[in-house]
């Protein structure tokens, strides 16, 4: 190939010649949308679209001479190929939240000269962060125009898909008693309205689902609420008569997708806004009124929608039941076809997977695309295969998947790594001690309240130990049939806030890992749910109860590192995914389930 022709190299200099009309010296270009999503619909995927760069998050700029994306580890490897021939440049950032492109910004971009950013995508938060660096820098910051608009025009249009009714059983609290309790938190900061941007927060209160974004059930919208009244702004034709009607019942009106900015400019003398900072667009802030008492503080919803109820866990593990069943049909057939000698590739297990959930009662999706990496594959934290890049299931090695799905009662997130053939005692090791951190906190007890990024250590430790480290969080928050990553809690390396406190109800992942580019990933991951421990005198405490059915493996164990106590845990564990799955099962997939979840010796 040419690399002076490649698709990204062409768009960008497409980009380029938009920005010299506009008289724009840089362009900044965030994962992101007017939602401040992790997933994006196809209008706001421009990062992608200029970059080539498939990953989930990153940021590009471009100037006029020059380009850079910005990337965590989790994506070094897969940026490096598909940034090739681009022009682009990969910086190596430590975290997705860390903020290198200002520097980059500061020192590529002239004082005097203009960088634009699309302000309607730009959250509030980074768009102060930004603007402190072009001050400083004196750089002139334009927000108010979409430069991609001009140079896309391939650009998709906004999703159109149906906007649903999320009903009891699985939905055990009604809309009323949601804005109840979210005006009951409005009235304890003062405020007379509320503005809510982000999609899952919305659907949480709304009790609405939708299909606008890939693997998230949500839909976009915009929500003001009052302490009398509620309007959604959502497009025309996505709601049924019917359930506009079941809305209106339940106080809340319907206002066009558009008019959103207009309702923020039209409030009054005396409205006291909420908003939250790190879920709002500067665009949508600028369009309140100048003078109007404002406050800022995390969206109400963020907290009461981790917190799921007694109803809400008991859905959710009767949804791992269903998930379980699916992953072992698959595994039965998988070990199987493998012995027979069948060719299998890593497209051919996410088929085979997302098909045995498919069949599984209250299935409605995957909650992301299956990563199924094979060997260097599994290296890479984010990795997806496709019908160019893909490997074939043989010879010697480790298979990682990592899949989940939602389900109208949960949704689920799951990864597990499998020996094939013959496996080394590095392997074993490094699976060991993967294994041991996935362990040791899982068996956590801490104080009720305690900051989630301070649990983060006890999931390194065994590979602290050994000078070992992997570069993604240990655990993230999971909806409620939502987005499959929710906050406000992070068990990771992220700078606490009193909002990330650890609460009865919340659901996070447990998953470190550890990964040697071009040889090998490991992967361990459950979903555990926040319950009461026995109290004392010190206060209350919490524990995990592991809500995670599927056998791990005990073939790849090194176990002259594992504890009696581990083993014991682990036997414990997998009597647990016996008695709850066995009953499901039958043929090959209940055979496989005993096989797997025979108690290792002491």
């Amino acid at each position: 190939m040419d690399t002076r022709t490649t698709p990204a190299r062409l768009r960008v200099a497409r980009l380029r010649e938009v920005m010299a009309t506009a008289q724009i010296d840089a362009i900044l270009v965030p994962s992101s949308d007017p939602h401040l999503s992790e997933y994006l619909p196809g209008h706001w995927q421009g990062r992608e679209w200029f970059s080539g760069f498939t990953g989930s998050m990153g940021t590009l700029v471009v100037t006029i001479g020059e380009a850079a994306l910005f990337a965590d580890s989790r994506y070094w490897t897969q940026a490096e190929a598909e940034l090739q021939g681009s022009g682009i440049v990969l910086v190596k950032i430590p975290t997705g939240a860390a903020t290198h492109h200002l520097d980059w910004i500061a020192s590529h971009v002239r004082k005097g000269q203009a960088l634009a950013v699309d302000g309607q995508v730009l959250g509030l938060a980074a768009a102060k962060q930004l603007r402190e660096t072009t001050d400083k820098a004196g750089i002139r910051l334009v927000t108010q125009v979409d430069l991609l608009e001009g140079a896309w025009a391939e650009r998709p249009g906004l999703p159109t898909a149906a906007v649903y009714d999320h009903v009891p059983p699985q939905a055990p609290i009604g809309r009323p008693a949601k804005l109840a309790l979210l005006r009951d938190a409005m009235a304890r900061h003062g405020a007379t309205h509320h503005f809510v941007s982000t999609v899952d927060d919305i659907a949480w209160i709304t009790n609405l689902r939708g299909a606008d974004v890939d693997y998230n059930p949500v839909f976009l919208a915009h929500l003001l609420v009052s302490h009398h009244a509620a309007t959604l702004f959502v497009g025309t034709g996505k709601v049924s008569g019917a359930l506009a009607a079941a809305l209106a019942a339940d106080g809340i009106v319907l206002a066009d997708y558009d008019d959103a900015a207009p309702a923020l400019a039209a409030l009054g003398v005396g409205t006291r806004l909420l908003v939250d900072p790190r879920r709002v667009t500067l665009g949508l802030r600028e369009a309140v009124p100048e003078g109007l008492d404002v406050i800022e503080a995390i969206n109400p919803s963020t907290l009461l929608k981790s917190r799921k109820t007694p109803a809400e866990a008991a859905f959710v593990r009767e949804a791992m039941v269903e998930d379980g069943v699916a992953m072992c049909h698959f595994y039965a057939w998988f070990e199987k076809a493998l012995a027979a000698g069948e060719r299998i590739t890593e497209l051919t297990i996410d088929e085979k997977l997302s098909g045995e959930r498919a069949r599984r009662p209250g299935f409605v999706g995957l909650s992301f695309p299956v990563i199924a990496g094979y060997n260097a594959n599994g290296a890479m934290p984010h990795y997806r295969a496709s019908s160019d890049s893909h490997a074939v299931i043989e010879g010697n090695g480790l298979l990682l998947i990592d899949s989940g799905g939602q389900y109208l009662g949960g949704t689920t997130d799951i990864t597990r790594v499998w020996p094939v053939g013959q496996i080394s005692a590095e392997q074993r090791r490094d699976y060991t001690l993967v294994l041991k951190g996935t362990l040791q906190l899982s068996r956590a007890r801490f104080p009720r309240g305690t900051l989630s990024p301070m649990l983060d250590a006890l999931a390194r430790a065994p590979l602290w130990a050994e000078s070992l480290d992997y570069g993604h969080g240990t655990g993230h928050g999971v909806g409620y049939f939502l987005n499959v990553h929710e906050g406000p809690q992070s068990i990771s390396k992220a700078i606490p806030d009193a909002n990330m406190a650890m609460e009865p109800g919340m659901i996070t992942s447990v998953e470190p890992g550890l990964y040697r580019p071009g040889q090998w990933g490991v992967r361990i991951e459950n979903l555990v749910l926040n319950v009461a421990a026995p109290s004392s005198e010190f206060g209350e405490f919490l524990e995990f109860e592991t809500l995670t059915l599927c056998p791990i493996d005990t073939r790849c164990l090194d176990h002259g590192l594992m504890r009696a106590d581990e083993i014991d845990w682990l036997n414990r564990y997998h009597a647990v995914v016996r008695e709850r799955l066995a009953p499901h099962l039958s043929g090959d997939g209940l055979a496989w389930l005993v096989e797997r979840t025979e108690p290792v010796a002491l």
